[in-house]
């Protein structure tokens, strides 16, 4: 654990402390948090109704207009950044889940069990993954808790086959061969020995992930089968904007600039996280 640590702070650290775009992604990150912390903080109700208010440009009164109900867009925007931000992490939390039990069941075992684990993966695979969301959400209620669990369920491909390759890997490293002469068990060798040092690439899928998460909520919004109005989510502040395109530009510029911000955020800080876990990198 000592050498982990010593190797996060001697080495991952001052990688990430040095890479700018890294930094900046995670200023965006933390900033997205903040706003939507804010969302608290700030006087009004998203879905307070005033046709009187409606369609008013930006201004002091309402730094980014309203909407064709009279709505704060600012209010709402902020109100959606809570929305967006759960689905994302609550989405690839299921995901990363199942992903690393499935993949750790195959990498540690081996044999029929990966066989049939990875093809089942191999399946997965095969359905592209939006439409498979569509044809599962169709089913359902088009719900916010749905949204996270659909997103969740079939976006954990990709976390399996990496931990399954971290584990067949580090299964053969001599600190593991040392802790089964000591007769350690099989939950033991995987949750205490193996587990933790095949973590690193999954982080850098997790924080791209979530980024991909909040894009599918958008998108999934956007088409009227995700978070179902009055509740604000950027993506159905869209639909909103799309119908008063040439009237009102704000109500499509200003969600539009919320979900490319956030979802560059993340994924600068993906690619700085990735580049700082590599190994091949120089100091």
């Amino acid at each position: 654990m000592l050498n982990r640590q010593s190797f996060w702070r001697a080495v991952i650290w001052q990688r990430l402390k040095h890479n700018r775009m890294a930094l900046a992604g995670a200023l965006i990150v933390v900033g997205m948090f903040a706003l939507a912390a804010l969302a608290t903080l700030v006087s009004g109700d998203p879905s307070a109704i005033d046709v009187s208010q409606s369609l008013l440009p930006p201004s002091l009164k309402h730094p980014l207009g309203t909407d064709d109900l009279g709505r704060s867009v600012l209010v709402r925007l902020l109100y959606g950044a809570r929305i967006s931000l759960l689905v994302g992490f609550v989405a690839v939390g299921i995901s990363c889940l199942i992903g690393i039990f499935l993949g750790a069941l195959a990498g540690f075992y081996g044999g029929w069990v990966d066989t049939l684990i990875m093809r089942f993966v191999d399946i997965m695979l095969c359905f592209p993954t939006f439409f498979l969301i569509l044809a599962v959400i169709a089913f359902l209620n088009p719900s916010i808790w749905n949204i996270m669990i659909v997103i969740g369920v079939t976006s954990w491909m990709g976390v399996a086959r990496l931990i399954r390759a971290e584990f067949l890997s580090l299964r053969e490293r001599d600190f593991v061969q040392a802790a089964v002469a000591l007769g350690a068990s099989d939950m033991r060798l995987i949750f205490r020995h193996i587990l933790p040092n095949a973590m690193s690439p999954v982080l850098v899928t997790a924080t791209l992930g979530i980024a991909g998460a909040i894009l599918t909520e958008s998108a999934l919004s956007f088409l009227g089968i995700g978070v179902q109005p009055p509740t604000p989510s950027w993506g159905n502040m869209l639909i909103t904007g799309k119908q008063t395109l040439g009237s009102a530009w704000w109500l499509s510029v200003f969600p539009g600039l919320a979900i490319l911000i956030t979802v560059l955020g993340y994924n600068l800080l993906g690619e700085g996280i990735r580049d700082a876990l590599d190994p091949r990198l120089k100091e």
